[in-house]
């Protein structure tokens, strides 16, 4: 959960050795470019199971539904509006259920969090000691596995534990000041990693004492961009761009282009061609492998975000192999915007306190800038973190006005719901 791929080895940082993980690349692909459509966990998560972007089935407001409630009249007191689950997402029939009618197995273990009311029949079993050990004798299974070490609240939950890594020897990333507390910050998530690397080392054991590893596709993956400010909950890439290989079963050859761009929209297709059943039309997303795999490659990515827990916003993006266009609908807001469950982590607290006392640098100012700019653009190329806007420079106006038109056209494209304010599209979606 919530970590960006730049923070792993076998994307070129050797800060820690994930030695378990690593060991799943011996038969397996690492892509370069696998995007979460949203850069928060349960919009993002309803993506992976419908195969279907948030923003066009009503998921993209984090937290419309609060956990698992059923509470009709327990209201958001900030939005006065009760929590609710999108009647759209519930029409749709999750893969997982697609596999059991097919005769698989399937469990998750254990967080669910698609931010709608998902069917009973999604799964086996979902629980905290939900496996694929239950299944017949020779059934074939698919199996969720999460990993909540990682998550944003372990770096202040774990805060005053013993570190793993010694801060001294990390490098701070642009986005924050060269300080110990920074440092700090990055020193107790890769300790989160490396004992997150151990409880896969643990899964990865038991496939092999059962002898199933060898047969078995992998697929390691975050929901979403790294646990720290301007990462998660950030439409830029450190929010959205996560770290995704595939283990192919031994012996398994597919031809694979580990450069295309993709997204979690892509899974669920994907998962089902794998298994040789074909792919519903109506998803959204492709099939990257498998039987029904869809050679067509993208010359475009889109990614959104809505509201954040108390927080109402809309962002829109689009990319290309080069450039980046943003498009904020709320340039009142601050990209920092003040989510209380955040403030609970020292780095965002510091962060901000040296914003307001006129210390930051100007690259780290620009996050809380206030109003934010309507439009940016960004040379992913040569500025990967996204710090130098271009949108303001004839000389881009081309780029900037090409992927505008693109940005258009995929909204109306998708019918993006996110042109409707909330209370209205409570009523139209949730069926109250």
């Amino acid at each position: 959960e919530d970590q960006s791929s730049y923070f792993f080895p076998f994307y070129g940082d050797s800060s820690v050795e994930l030695p378990n993980i690593s060991q799943l690349l011996d038969n397996g692909t690492v892509y370069d470019n696998m995007n979460s459509p949203y850069p928060v966990c349960a919009p993002a998560r309803s993506g992976i199971i419908t195969g279907m972007y948030p923003n066009s089935i009503g998921t993209g407001n984090m937290r419309a539904l609060k956990g698992n409630a059923t509470k009709r009249n327990e209201l958001e007191a900030p939005l006065g509006i009760p929590y609710y689950s999108s009647k759209l997402a519930e029409k749709i029939t999750p893969f997982t259920q697609i596999l059991i009618q097919n005769g698989y197995y399937c469990t998750n273990n254990a967080k669910e969090d698609y931010n709608f009311n998902l069917r009973d029949d999604a799964w086996n079993e979902s629980s905290r000691s939900a496996s694929w050990e239950k299944r017949e004798d020779g059934q074939p299974f698919f199996s969720v596995f999460n990993f909540g070490v990682t998550h944003e609240s372990e770096i202040w939950k774990r805060d005053k534990q013993e570190l793993k890594v010694k801060p001294e020897n990390l490098k701070v990333p642009p986005l924050f000041p060269n300080d110990s507390i920074s440092r700090h910050a990055l020193a107790v998530n890769y300790s989160n990693l490396i004992e997150m690397d151990r409880q896969v080392g643990k899964l990865v054991n038991q496939l092999k004492e059962e002898d199933l590893y060898d047969d078995s596709y992998i697929f390691f993956y975050s929901d979403h961009g790294g646990p720290f400010p301007r990462h998660k909950r950030a439409i830029y890439e450190t929010g959205t761009k996560v770290p995704f290989f595939v283990k192919l079963p031994k012996g398994k050859k597919e031809k694979i282009d580990t450069n295309e761009f993709l997204s979690f929209i892509d899974f669920a297709p994907t998962v089902l061609s794998i298994a040789g059943i074909e792919v519903p039309s109506f998803l959204q997303g492709k099939a990257f492998l498998g039987k029904y795999k869809d050679e067509s490659k993208r010359e475009y990515l889109f990614t959104a975000s809505d509201r954040f827990d108390e927080n109402p916003d809309r962002i829109r993006a689009v990319r290309d192999d080069k450039f980046k266009y943003i498009r904020n609908y709320f340039p009142e807001n601050s990209h920092a915007l003040n989510v209380a469950y955040r403030r609970q982590m020292v780095l965002m607290r510091h962060l901000t306190s040296l914003h307001l006392q006129g210390k930051l640098s100007k690259e780290h100012d620009l996050w809380f800038r206030v109003p934010k700019l309507r439009e940016e653009l960004y040379d992913l190329e040569n500025d990967p973190f996204e710090l130098n806007n271009l949108s303001d420079k004839p000389e881009y106006s081309n780029q900037l006005n090409n992927l505008s038109k693109v940005l258009d056209d995929w909204i109306k494209e998708i019918d993006d719901l996110g042109r409707i304010p909330e209370k209205e599209l409570y009523k139209m979606i949730s069926g109250d």
